[in-house]
């Protein structure tokens, strides 16, 4: 039997109603938590949320919104993507996370990454000069931090520790932290370095050109000397009842969204032709439970993951359509994609 995890990510993104006006930050929050809530009951393996300090972000604090779930569910993986490590303290990333470990009776997951947003390098005083290092100095210490025990580490981003303990421990002794990628070799090389999990973020391009980097982590892992670690990716994508209606959903409120980032990162406006020949080709996995099924057991297969999260939010796509394509996700998706990669089809 081929064993893969299916799960869900969102940044939290501030929604708006059934009269297009934008809902506030707490009401958010509160229909992430029934999300997540769905999800479980549907039979998805993980949630994960995305963490952000800006404005079309309702989520800065995603343990504190992942415990809540954690008091809503039993068993469900409840994770992050990402944990922006490079503006934050490695110490407290690990006190938060195995605090969180035991309130969920140990289902808490990290994902670090750098972030592909950068304003929290200045909310918390960072400077972006130092954005490489910063991230390669407390991706060491965190992985010191995983181990449990007497931490002993020097660096230049934060004052050193010796043969410093951490609390709480957790019960199993580690929390499941992967290190999630853009695109960069370096940093497919860094994961398999310290012997973590590795997460591609696909969000353009089609998700089969990521083949060499899964193939880049598997040499990496063998010239370290590492265990075997499971790959996954995340990507986005919307499911409805059928293509057309997925795709009329969805376009208006992804439409927006990225045409606000492109704005910000000197990208044309999107056009329609581009997003369905992305839909059709490229990173986004939307449509039908069955388009959908059929292009993640494509991504799977051809990838050789051990995991696919979907990204299921996207800017103001209202809470009711993310509901209904939880449901279709858990209760026909992924059922479909098991019976297309045990059938080899």
């Amino acid at each position: 039997m081929i064993m893969v995890e299916f799960g869900l990510d969102t940044f939290g993104d501030v929604t708006v109603d059934e009269h297009g006006k934008k809902l506030p930050y707490a009401r958010v929050i509160r229909n992430v938590v029934e999300q997540a809530v769905l999800a479980e009951r549907v039979g998805v393996d993980g949630f994960g949320l995305g963490e952000h300090h800006r404005d079309d972000f309702a989520v800065s604090a995603p343990e504190i919104v992942l415990a809540a779930i954690a008091a809503r569910t039993e068993r469900i993986k409840l994770g992050t993507a990402v944990t922006v490590l490079s503006s934050d303290d490695p110490v407290r990333v690990f006190e938060r996370f195995a605090t969180l470990d035991a309130v969920s009776n140990g289902r808490a997951e990290i994902i670090l990454g750098r972030g592909s947003f950068t304003e929290s390098f200045p909310l918390f005083g960072f400077d972006l000069h130092d954005y490489e290092r910063l991230f390669e100095e407390k991706a060491d210490l965190m992985v010191k931090l995983l181990g449990e025990g007497p931490v002993s580490w020097e660096g230049t981003v934060r004052p050193p520790l010796k043969d410093q303990q951490v609390y709480p421990k957790t019960e199993s002794g580690r929390i499941r932290t992967w290190i999630g990628v853009g695109g960069s070799p370096e940093s497919v090389v860094r994961a398999a370095r310290h012997g973590l999990p590795l997460v591609l973020a696909i969000i353009g391009g089609e998700p089969v050109r990521f083949a060499p980097y899964v193939e880049l982590y598997q040499r990496a892992l063998e010239e370290f000397e590492q265990p075997s670690q499971p790959v996954a990716v995340h990507c986005p994508g919307f499911v409805a009842e059928t293509d057309e209606e997925a795709v009329e959903t969805l376009w208006p409120h992804a439409r927006n969204m990225l045409n606000r980032i492109g704005r910000e990162r000197g990208w044309p406006p999107l056009s329609r032709d581009r997003f369905e020949n992305d839909i059709r080709d490229g990173a986004w996995h939307v449509g039908s439970p069955e388009t959908v099924a059929q292009k993640m057991a494509h991504t799977i297969k051809h990838l050789g993951i051990q995991r696919f999260d979907l990204k299921y939010s996207a800017g103001t796509l209202p809470h009711d359509k993310m509901m209904t394509a939880i449901e279709l996700y858990g209760t026909k998706v992924v059922p479909r994609v098991k019976e297309l990669l045990e059938s080899g089809a």
